[in-house]
């Protein structure tokens, strides 16, 4: 009896000691977590971009004090007594379009998508600042599915203030260009034209002149539209089915020189709030890139259809195609491929640029899919009606 009870007393120790030293292991492993934390968090509150960390849900894990400074930015004056993401002030490009919830960053982030440089701006008046988003998924441990994102806000106000600034600087100097060249042409082409007879060398120079004075003209041109398309365009009920027809047709002589088919699946009506000059612009783009890049003929389509409030518009073709890097990079003015370059393609690369600053103006989105020798698909979003706003310059005609 006596050694049973030393044995227990003994047993009742040794379990005590290993209950003390896990305890004492677990409070440095809480203590070097909290430790961790700290730093974490003064790292986040240090600098100045804004990150907020979302399960698949949508609900927060993490926000930086930067981050809570740009919610305050966007709470309307009322206060944030029951209000929600849906009521803060946050404006598409164009500065004045409330941004569509499920448009907004984080919407998108817990919906899956990967971005960068997603612009929006927070606040109103002449408190309003430029935001450049990004976000990236998580996946869970365990099978490996999606678990949240991480959303980065930085403020880029100053930026698209120095580029609004050189864009205006580029719409002016291409139009004080414009005037000269012009002349310029006009006064080759009366001599080239002209009665008097030309030695043949000189005829061959001044007909390079020429050349080169067209070349300098198209340049300055997409230089202007460049500027242009980041203007605020004016919008009005339009039929996107008669631009894209009207696009199509202005594209056949190209395409018949070109061997490229062109198909058309539009439903007809399609009735959207849009500028009718610049998107038609943005379509001339598109569809004259699609044959312009299939040297080799093919076929070009162009789909649209309704979704949910949205015009999912595609054109398509069957072309040169791109690699992966270079569809992330396409909208990048005065990019272009590799391939384009090695097939002696004409073209300066601002017409992709164009494009998406104009759909960007119009609420919408614009992506590419292209794979090298299998063609490319540009699909484009936009929005069927836009949110009326006060004193907004927009004018409306009903269908």
């Amino acid at each position: 009896m006596a050694v049973s009870i030393r044995l227990a007393g003994s047993n009742a120790r040794l379990q005590q000691r290993r209950v003390k030293h896990r305890d004492q292991a677990l409070r440095q492993l809480l203590a070097a977590s909290r430790e961790r934390e700290t730093l974490l968090k003064t790292i986040l509150d240090t600098i100045d971009v804004g990150i907020v960390a979302v399960d698949s849900k949508g609900e927060t894990l993490l926000i930086n004090n930067q981050q809570r400074a740009f919610l305050r930015m966007a709470m309307p004056e009322e206060g944030p007594s029951g209000r929600g993401e849906q009521d803060l002030l946050v404006f598409g490009q164009d500065r004045r379009t409330p941004l569509p919830p499920e448009k907004g960053p984080i919407r998108r982030a817990v919906h899956g998508e990967t971005f960068s440089d997603y612009l929006v701006w927070f606040g109103a008046g002449s408190e309003q600042r430029a935001i450049s988003t990004a976000a990236r998924g998580m996946k869970n441990d365990l099978d490996d599915e999606f678990g949240g994102a991480v959303i980065v806000f930085r403020d880029v106000t100053d930026v698209v203030g120095a580029l609004a600034a050189k864009d205006e600087l580029v719409a002016n100097v291409s139009h004080e260009f414009g005037s000269p060249l012009t002349s310029i042409l006009g006064n080759l082409d009366l001599v080239l034209r002209g009665d008097q007879k030309l030695q043949p060398e000189t005829k061959r120079g001044l007909e390079v002149a020429a050349r080169n004075a067209e070349r300098l003209r198209a340049l300055v041109d997409d230089l202007l539209l460049s500027a242009v398309a980041v203007e605020s365009v004016h919008l009005r009920r339009t039929d996107l089915a008669g631009l894209i027809e009207n696009s199509l047709v202005s594209a056949q002589a190209q395409a018949d020189a070109a061997s490229v088919g062109l198909v058309a699946d539009v439903p007809a009506p399609l009735w959207a709030d849009a500028d009718p000059l610049r998107l038609g612009q943005a379509l001339d783009n598109l569809v004259s890139n699609a044959i312009k890049y299939s040297p080799d003929g093919g076929q070009v389509s162009v789909r649209a259809a309704r979704n949910n409030g949205w015009v999912q518009l595609e054109v398509q073709d069957t072309g040169m195609g791109m690699t992966v890097d270079e569809t992330t990079r396409i909208f990048t003015r005065f990019f272009r491929t590799n391939a384009a370059r090695q097939a002696g393609i004409p073209g300066v690369g601002l017409g992709l640029s164009i494009t998406k600053s104009i759909v960007e103006r119009h609420g919408g989105s614009i992506t590419c899919e292209s794979r090298p020798g299998r063609g490319s698909t540009f699909a484009l979003a936009l929005p069927i009606e836009q949110p009326q706003r006060e004193n907004s310059p927009t004018s409306r005609t009903g269908p």
